[in-house]
């Protein structure tokens, strides 16, 4: 047994500084210090090779001169590694991270004393975890479901042929535009938006709002060659923020009129999508929109177990682990923003709403992790190694990276832990549901949009 786990306390106090905040003082006592310093030095003696003496021979006096402040930090580390983590098991705290240690007093001949500022794991009641009610989408995929799905799949082929007569709707309508609102250039107004002030040669798909609300509807009945005034209204919540609310005025010239032309669902349609016959290929849309309700029945039981089990306790929740985890959050935020096109300078405008967001949603987030694990340490949920190599394979794979590499790459970001809580997680969840008083409901309208992707 390594001497040093032997460390003696004389004193070990707690004081709480905030929620889920202490500040432990630790004293060791002196014979404790001066034995370590003599170990450490005889250690530093053993290998010592000096000028004239073979090594491990040098005089004890002369190894101290020459080490002495190396001599001195060993034996400080060591005191307070092994010190602090025998006063955390005695006091069986459940510390988060790493301790902020403030030296107090520390030299030969006089006892040890440092002070801990450490994280705790929060401390609550389990709240009734099982038979929570929920309920489960009734619902099937049935024939009009796959005969949506196969009208979206004519989408990403259809043609657009130019046509002689006016806009209808559905149309495509090809327009030169200029933008005003209140009589000024909409730069001016908003300098990053020169695409909504002006435009050549601008696609309008007439029946959907993807351009600016109510733009595209006033241009029904307009020919090749018409110049029309349309007049928008910009949504409040309008991605160009200094547009929102704003009326602008648009002169509007069409140039082309282009009708969509869909191609027929045929056999020679299933086989661009690689299937041997349109059976086949309704066979896997049919399957790919099972597998998607599926997916979508089991992420809504589990939101609603998630949510009933938090709002079933209150308690304080560590201030880094939050902190943390809000950072996480709006960087997940920015990166969703800037996918879908919103630029840097809005992003930056809407900061505040940004983090106000990710800051609930982060307190979320850690509350149900140390629910979840509370819940996992009350049922002994364990998780194996064989399970984790077995999720690194299955994610390696959906990344095409060899596996070997894979679990390097995690290991290196310490991303083992990510791998442990989520199997950890799914466990809980499965217990939760399998304990759930489960009821069915009415299936929510099926969504116009509905698509699915052939296997």
């Amino acid at each position: 047994m390594n001497q040093f786990a032997k460390v003696l306390l004389v004193n070990v106090t707690l004081e709480t500084l905030a929620p889920c905040k202490k500040l432990m003082r630790v004293e060791v006592e002196t014979q404790k210090v001066d034995e370590t310093f003599e170990t450490i030095t005889k250690d530093f003696q053993r290998q010592a090779a000096l000028p004239g003496f073979r090594p491990g021979k040098a005089p004890k006096e002369m190894v101290v001169r020459k080490y002495g402040k190396d001599i001195e930090d060993e034996v400080k580390k060591k005191l307070i590694s092994d010190s602090y983590r025998k006063a955390v098991e005695e006091q069986k705290l459940d510390v988060l991270g790493y301790p902020d240690i403030e030296e107090i007093q520390f030299n030969r001949g006089q006892p040890l004393q440092f002070a801990a500022t450490i994280e705790t794991a929060p401390e609550f009641e389990l709240p009734e975890y099982k038979g929570i009610p929920v309920k489960r989408e009734a619902r099937t995929v049935t024939d009009e479901d796959v005969e949506r799905a196969l009208n979206a799949l004519r989408e990403p082929q259809v043609q657009f042929k130019t046509m002689d007569r006016p806009v209808q709707q559905g149309d495509i309508v090809v327009v030169n535009y200029t933008g005003t609102v209140e009589g000024k250039p909409i730069t001016e107004i908003a300098p990053t938006a020169a695409g909504l002030t002006e435009k050549k040669n601008f696609w309008v798909d007439v029946g959907t709002n993807t351009f600016i609300p109510g733009f595209a509807e006033q241009l029904i009945g307009a020919k090749a060659g018409d110049k029309r005034i349309v007049n928008v209204d910009f949504p409040a919540d309008f991605v160009t923020t200094q547009l929102g609310g704003k009326k602008g005025v648009y002169e509007v010239e069409v140039v082309e009129v282009k009708e969509k032309v869909l191609p027929a669902i045929d056999e020679a349609f299933a086989k661009t999508y690689g299937a041997e016959s349109l059976e086949k290929l309704k066979e896997g849309v049919r399957r790919d929109l099972e597998n998607e309700l599926k997916h979508k029945q089991e992420t809504s039981v589990r939101n609603q177990l998630i949510r009933s089990v938090l709002n079933r306790v209150t308690f304080d929740l560590p201030e880094s682990s939050v902190q943390r985890e809000t950072r996480n959050v709006v960087y997940d935020l920015v990166q969703e923003n800037a996918k879908r096109g919103v630029s840097r300078q809005v992003i930056e405008q809407q900061k505040e709403q940004i983090y106000s967001a990710a800051a609930q949603s982060a307190k979320d987030r850690v509350k149900v992790a140390f629910l979840l694990q509370k819940i996992a340490e009350k049922e002994d949920i364990k998780v194996s190694q064989q399970e984790i190599a077995q999720r690194i394979v299955q994610l390696a794979g959906m990344y095409q990276i060899p596996p070997d590499k894979f679990a390097k790459d995690l290991q290196k970001r310490n991303g083992m832990i990510e791998i442990y809580d989520q199997l950890m997680n799914e466990k809980v969840i499965e217990v939760l549901k399998v304990n759930a008083k489960m009821e069915e409901a009415a299936p929510e309208p099926a969504a116009a949009g509905a698509e699915a992707n052939p296997s």
